[in-house]
């Protein structure tokens, strides 16, 4: 299988977000800025059991395209679930952390896409 490339994680990523429900999904290119990634993608549940559920969705769905996180943090917590896949970072907040750190701010020099155009 060849390797995805960034843009075609990040739609994977972003439709088994959407499936599950996720609030507020932004997507921040960021290859301009770091080397860390080229996107962040940060989304918010409204819940314990949503956070983790779209965690779980976003890992299934890339799974079954061969592409595997090289670590996930915060999962059994669940307020700030951060899914590093190289090319792409996904955030999933409840609402309370994601105001709290406010990634989209700390990240402004980034350029913000909406999801639709990816």
């Amino acid at each position: 299988m060849t390797e995805m490339n960034a843009k075609e994680m990040a739609k994977l990523a972003i439709h088994a977000l959407e499936e599950k429900k996720a609030e507020d999904i932004s997507v921040i290119d960021i290859s301009g800025v770091t080397v860390l990634a080229d996107y962040f993608l940060i989304a918010s549940g409204n819940n314990r059991n949503q956070v983790q559920a779209l965690a779980d969705s976003v890992e299934e769905a890339l799974g079954r395209a061969g592409v595997s996180p090289r670590q996930v943090e915060g999962y059994n917590a669940a307020n700030w679930v951060l899914m590093d896949y190289g090319d792409i970072i996904v955030h999933i907040f409840d609402r309370e952390n994601r105001l709290f750190y406010d990634l989209e701010r700390i990240w402004r020099d980034g350029r913000r896409i909406d999801p639709a155009e990816l």
